[in-house]
């Protein structure tokens, strides 16, 4: 089986594997002041519930924006997994074989953006445009040849309330799961509510669209907008233009990735 890891500044996604079959998900808190023991702790927990043995593990495979969480779950493989190779960690420098980079500065691209792009030309061979709904709200874009291409970044959703909530008199915290009824809130959380929702859904409809016309100037008009992150089917329905959501794709991108890899290293 093979153990994925999706390290990102809110909350640490772990998938396994058995073959192209994703047997277990979840979902962890980024800890930033964890141990490895604590870390071990979570996991055989989490192993034991679901019925798997960690010495089932066969290879791991991670990909982080945050290098101290990084090096902790490098830690754990070796204290707990000493058999196995050392984790396959995306980067720019690994990751270039299988996904030109055509930005300005490829080692400032964070592993998350391009192991989602490799997902995505994966399973699709075509221009396309992600967005990636978490701490920060990622836009990337994937040539028709199969090029990262750069993108855009902006606040996430959970960022957004809480500036809102800490730097006014009068605007408190809300709760996005019961939506708005209206795009014109007649009340003050009604109001923040379609600003969130009805406003980012506007944003990423546009701004996918300015991204689509951009890489359509060589003339190929299909692309692709895939959603994914913890927030992508909160978003979703207030969209137009997103074509589909998948929760999985940083875990399919690392499976894609893994697979290579393995088979030229």
């Amino acid at each position: 089986m093979l153990l994925t890891i999706d390290i990102g500044n809110s909350h640490t996604v772990i998938g396994v594997f058995k073959t192209d079959q994703l047997v277990s998900q979840w979902r962890l808190q980024s800890q930033r002041t964890q141990t490895v023991d604590e870390l071990a702790i979570h996991l055989h927990t989490l192993f034991s519930l679901h019925g798997l043995k960690p010495e089932a593990i066969k290879g791991v495979c991670l990909a982080s924006v945050v290098p101290l969480l990084a090096q902790l779950w490098q830690r754990w493989c070796a204290t707990y997994l000493p058999t196995l190779p050392a984790p396959r960690v995306v980067s720019a420098a690994t990751i270039h074989t299988l996904l030109p980079i055509q930005t300005d500065r490829p080692e400032e691209v964070g592993a998350d953006r391009l192991i989602n792009a490799l997902a995505v030309w994966h399973q699709y061979r075509c221009q396309a445009v992600i967005v990636d709904f978490g701490t920060a709200i990622t836009f990337d874009c994937v040539s028709a040849s199969g090029a990262f291409l750069g993108g855009a970044i902006l606040p996430g959703i959970v960022i957004a309330l809480e500036a809102l909530a800490s730097r006014t008199a009068q605007l408190p915290r809300i709760d996005l799961n019961d939506g708005p009824q209206q795009v014109i809130g007649a009340s003050t959380i009604g109001a923040m509510k379609s600003g969130i929702l009805h406003g980012y859904g506007a944003m990423v409809d546009g701004l996918s669209r300015k991204m689509q016309t951009e890489m359509s100037s060589g003339g190929d008009l299909s692309c692709k907008v895939i959603a994914t992150g913890g927030m992508a089917g909160l978003i979703a329905p207030y969209c137009q233009a997103i074509d589909e959501t998948d929760p999985l794709l940083t875990l399919k991108g690392l499976l894609f990735y893994s697979r290579f890899t393995s088979d030229h290293a």
